[in-house]
């Protein structure tokens, strides 16, 4: 496959792969810390939930930011104000995530847009592990309408409505409306989800929450966030 390029920077071809190991599981499933009763993980009331998206969702120079790599990502109604540490496939072909001895971080896949850019910017995390909850453990409690912030390098944090919070099995993983380049600035935030199978040791679903980016919201709290 080709290289194509965003933004001056090359697009590994990796990215596609990794598309593929989080749509068989490989990439996210984690051994299960709470698997079922009034402890399980959240799961939204519908395996799709759609809120009134953007009217327009064409890229728009105008709109999106510089390239800027992600620092921190806020999501208030869940109580989620994480790390985010970049990710990137392995020589072994599959997609690295945070170790589960730092569930409590939030992966950025670098081989995609950075969050603001035009494109899809993919944040991955936990669920939990054999001994706490993850970082988005309450990811499928999350409903269209309610925000997130991504406090960048460059001391941006560009904040996202979130439109869609889908459940989907791993084996039907949604690919070409989770990666991307076309479309204006978008967020994708993926976790394990669904029922846990106890005899393979992971869950059987994926919960993806779509965002896109609030206009005039890209500056929101420039400079206020430069040392976290």
């Amino acid at each position: 496959m080709s290289r194509a390029r965003r933004s001056g920077r090359p697009i590994h071809p990796w990215y596609w792969l990794a598309a593929v190991l989080i749509a068989t599981g490989t990439a996210l499933c984690v051994v299960g810390f709470r698997l079922d009763g009034p402890d399980a993980p959240p799961q939204p009331p519908s395996s799709d939930l759609v809120g009134k998206g953007p009217e327009n969702a064409a890229p728009n120079p105008e709109q999106a930011l510089s390239p800027s790599v992600p620092r921190r990502i806020r999501v208030p109604s869940i109580k989620v104000d994480a790390p985010v540490v970049p990710v990137a496939t392995r020589q072994d072909g599959e997609l690295g995530v945070p170790p589960l001895s730092r569930v409590d971080e939030v992966g950025w896949y670098e081989e995609g847009p950075t969050p603001g850019e035009n494109g899809r910017s993919v944040l991955v995390g936990h669920v939990d592990s054999k001994t706490e909850p993850g970082v988005f453990y309450k990811l499928g409690a999350l409903r269209p309408g309610r925000r997130i912030e991504v406090v960048r390098k460059d001391g941006t944090a560009p904040a996202f409505r979130i439109d869609r919070v889908q459940r989907v099995a791993k084996d039907r993983f949604p690919t070409d409306k989770v990666y991307g380049q076309e479309g204006g600035p978008e967020l994708r935030l993926i976790t394990c989800g669904g029922a846990f199978d106890r005899k393979r040791g992971h869950y059987d679903d994926n919960i993806i929450v779509y965002a896109s980016l609030i206009p005039g919201a890209q500056n929101a709290a420039q400079g206020a966030h430069r040392n976290t």
